[in-house]
């Protein structure tokens, strides 16, 4: 397949974070299907599946509430309609009561998309231009804003001021001047940045949780100076909740740290597998859009089997142990891996939140960009991942990815991937 597939797609695959390139070496896997936390491969080979198509199965592989809502919406409603409908409504009115900083909501169909919006709605809004970003943040793949997500760290300057890196060639280099880049969770260098540029700050972007590089907490305290600074210099804060969004909470990230921004963005989970994502925020902000001097707007958003699936999604995250439940799971699964490396003696630190976690080959827990780059052992993780997959546990092979459990994964398949750890970790150390 992968012979066949390099005839017509570059690198042979979709998407570059599936190639060769990405570490799926010697070549791409092609699965056949999907069920529950499993996934199959074309030789017949069945997987613990953790990839979670990138944290977008929540409900695991073909979760049935999902599909029955997307079946009847296609039968009875269509696939597009290219009007409104009462399908988006609904599925406004679920993620307006779920998430804390939305008064109002607009759909897109990817994360990008949902960023893009989000930055044009901050510069209007303050009528600066100005973006504060995080190195090693991810933001998708827009121009104005893909500098600095997993920067080389030679090119990327002082560790205190960060060159903006672009994320790929082919961006205009014009654009890094829009951008203040800035290392996560160091207290003193943000409050310097503010006095410096403060007033020139349209809006802070941030993931709450790096969430795209080995899950990174925010230290206590950092968010909410993030809000204060914020609010002290009229800047817009926006929440990139892409991955974290639904996962840690209902409501986020904002409602598990209980900070608020002014906007934020979700996407993967709240669509139980279809593409669907969002902004969403103050209502003084998102008017911009009503107003048409912020335009939003593309031919697939909000059609009707992405609002079915979103409103299937929602239901069923709201389900009142259903978050007790998945990080109950999530949690066993860190503490048993964590455990069984200390028990092989492997230096290894498992950093995770909710339902997301990595497994970091490293001496300390890490705290930004830089220190994870710079610390953690890839070469032992390319190992791990070999001799996991050899037990039937598939996970991204990148140290800079993580594991995404799905409320699909139960306590057999945690078990069945804690032993099948052991003894990669006892392989790992014999070598």
């Amino acid at each position: 397949m992968f012979d066949r597939a390099q005839q017509l797609l570059p690198g042979g695959v979709g998407a570059n974070s599936r190639g060769v390139l990405a570490g799926f070496r010697p070549h791409p896997f092609y699965m056949r299907r999907g069920t529950g936390p499993y996934l199959e491969d074309v030789d017949g080979n069945q997987y613990i599946d953790y990839v979670s198509s990138f944290g977008a199965l929540l409900l695991g592989h073909r979760p049935q509430p999902v599909l029955r809502g997307v079946r009847q919406t296609l039968d009875e409603v269509g696939s597009m309609l290219g009007a409104c409908h009462e399908l988006e409504i609904q599925a406004a009115e679920a993620a307006v009561a779920a998430v804390p900083c939305w008064k109002q909501v607009r759909f897109a169909n990817s994360g990008s998309e949902a960023v893009m919006a989000a930055l044009r709605l901050a510069r209007s809004y303050t009528g600066r231009q100005h973006i504060l970003r995080f190195e090693g943040h991810y933001h998708g793949q827009t121009d104005t804003i893909h500098f600095s997500s997993k920067p080389p760290v030679q090119k990327a300057g002082l560790e205190a001021k960060p060159l903006p890196v672009p994320g790929t060639e082919g961006m205009p280099s014009v654009l890094a001047d829009t951008l203040i880049v800035r290392p996560w969770n160091q207290v003193e260098v943000l409050e310097q940045t503010f006095a410096e540029y403060g007033k020139t700050i349209a809006g802070v972007i941030c993931e709450p949780v790096m969430a795209n590089a080995a899950v990174i907490e925010p230290q206590p305290g950092f968010l909410q100076l993030l809000r204060k600074l914020t609010t002290q210099y009229n800047c817009v804060l926006i929440f990139d909740e892409v991955k974290t969004g639904f996962r840690l909470a209902l409501g986020g990230a904002q409602e598990y740290y209980g900070v608020i921004p002014d906007l934020s963005l979700a996407a993967k989970a709240m669509g139980g597998g279809f593409p669907v994502a969002a902004v969403g925020g103050r209502t003084e902000i998102m008017s911009l859009i009503a107003s048409n001097r912020v335009t939003q707007s593309a031919t697939y958003h909000t059609n009707p089997l992405v609002m079915a699936a979103c409103l299937a999604t929602l239901s069923e995250l709201a389900h009142p142990d259903f978050y007790t439940r998945l990080n109950a799971h999530a949690g066993d699964l860190r503490s048993g891996l964590q455990d069984a490396a200390n028990q092989a003696g492997v230096p290894v630190v498992v950093q995770g939140i909710g339902s997301l976690l990595q497994v970091i080959f490293a001496d300390q827990p890490v705290k930004n960009y830089r220190e994870l780059v710079q610390t953690m052992h890839s070469d032992m993780y390319t190992q791990f991942w070999q001799e996991m997959l050899q037990r039937g546990i598939y996970f991204h092979p990148s140290p800079l990815e993580i594991w995404c459990v799905s409320s699909a994964h139960g306590t057999e398949e945690v078990e069945q991937t804690i032993k099948a750890a052991k003894e990669a970790f006892r392989a790992l150390k014999a070598d």
